[in-house]
């Protein structure tokens, strides 16, 4: 069966884009994103929902890591230092 489909300029960039990418045909993709449309009806999960029961998990306890990073940092390596002497 042939369909015919219209998309606008940029659709069509990112599927030769994503088609290359794969090394497969445009119309082998179109394919593909139907049938995973069709059979799972579910869109994948983004990065955040994957891995958001491990967010915070090993947590320091520390508030202020990103706003004093650079002294930690410097106070990391000037202990690492005193070490060595």
């Amino acid at each position: 069966m042939t369909i015919s489909l219209r998309i606008d300029k940029e659709l069509e960039r990112q599927l030769n884009t994503a088609a290359k990418a794969r090394g497969i045909a445009k119309s082998e993709l179109v394919r593909e994103c139907i049938r995973e449309q069709l059979t799972n009806g579910k869109p994948k999960p983004s990065a955040y929902e994957l891995g958001k029961d491990l967010f915070g998990k090993y947590s320091s306890g520390r508030s202020d890591l990103s706003s004093r990073r650079k002294e930690i940092l410097a106070e990391i390596f000037d202990e690492k230092h005193r070490r060595r002497s």
